[in-house]
């Protein structure tokens, strides 16, 4: 009886093993932009906005649209934030700035509005690192979102090469 349930167990274990092994090739890697690259992102283009005379909010996500750093200007309106993370993953969905998306997609622009997290209004940048999508950027609080996004590209010019050779 003992032996019967030791061979029961280990072919358990074998099953357990093979099968795991089996998935282990599943197992998705992405190239995603790191906390710290995201908050120095976030930084820089709260200073370029303020060079320019305004207080705004940034919010960089990752690939997926997950935050990786949000910041308010201390003269934001706190309304800044989530529209500012709403362009961020406008960006990330449609793999394009946000401005250049809502030119090029009026179509079902308010359709979009109306899903949960995103918002179709210019002032989100996409960041790209050795060739792939990493993350976006999102920025509020500029009179126009033609401003955000001039703030946000300023940023990224700025750590262009830090954000170039991220990936290699």
């Amino acid at each position: 009886m003992k032996k019967h349930l030791t061979i029961k167990f280990a072919s358990s274990i074998f099953i357990a093993v093979t099968a795991f092994a089996a998935h282990a090739a599943d197992v998705v890697s992405d190239n995603s932009i790191g906390m710290e690259l995201a908050r120095d992102i976030a930084n820089e283009t709260i200073q370029a906005c303020r060079n320019d005379g305004y207080h705004v909010s940034a919010v960089v996500v990752d690939r997926h649209g997950l935050i990786r750093a949000a910041l308010r200007d201390d003269l934001a309106s706190r309304f800044t934030l989530e529209i500012a993370e709403r362009k961020a993953n406008m960006t990330v969905m449609a793999w394009a700035d946000s401005g250049q998306f809502k030119k090029s997609r009026a179509d079902i622009r308010q359709e979009l509005n109306h899903i949960d997290g995103l918002i179709v209004m210019e002032g989100g940048i996409k960041i790209t690192s050795g060739g792939y999508n990493v993350g976006a950027v999102g920025v509020s609080g500029a009179p126009g979102g033609d401003k955000d996004a001039v703030c946000a590209k300023k940023a990224l010019k700025k750590l262009n090469e830090r954000i170039e050779f991220a990936i290699e």
